[in-house]
């Protein structure tokens, strides 16, 4: 009896294990199993140099969702973002969004600065105001080489 008891406890033990690994790789690799808490907003841009998808998206420092896709629309040479944003959070039609570095190693994200006086923006609808990425690199290679 003392074999099973043993081997059962052992089971557990692998089970809960198991359980652990499965809530650790959804919670380091971003995924948003339960997306139903955001709703997807779209963003034109001219250049979105850095920026990935699950790069934060910011207003007034605080994180209010992610970005979920880059796509080119090459019938208006524009990088589009679709960005998912919290249901709590709301957005109007003369939000700017703009690309911004963070830190010194240059992570991009996405800063949204608030609206309030247009229309609310709802699911699915588009941010018209946006600011494209500043090339680093360009501004430098412009500065050395006198062409400021």
């Amino acid at each position: 009896m003392t074999k099973y008891a043993k081997e059962t406890l052992v089971g557990l033990f692998v089970l809960a294990g198991l359980a652990c690994v499965a809530y650790m790789s959804i919670q380091l690799g971003n995924l948003r199993v339960f997306s139903k808490e955001y709703y997807p907003v779209q963003a034109k841009f001219g250049d979105v140099t850095g920026l990935k998808v699950n790069a934060p998206v910011q207003m007034l420092g605080v994180d209010i969702g992610f970005v979920d896709k880059i796509i080119l629309d090459p019938e208006n040479d524009l990088a589009v973002v679709q960005l998912m944003v919290k249901r709590s959070v709301k957005l109007f039609d003369d939000s700017i969004a703009s690309v911004k570095t963070s830190g010194l190693i240059g992570d991009k994200y996405l800063k949204i600065a608030p609206g309030g006086v247009g229309d609310e923006i709802k699911p699915g609808g588009a941010i018209i105001k946006t600011e494209s990425s500043i090339d680093l690199e360009n501004l430098i290679s412009k500065y050395v080489f006198g062409k400021v």
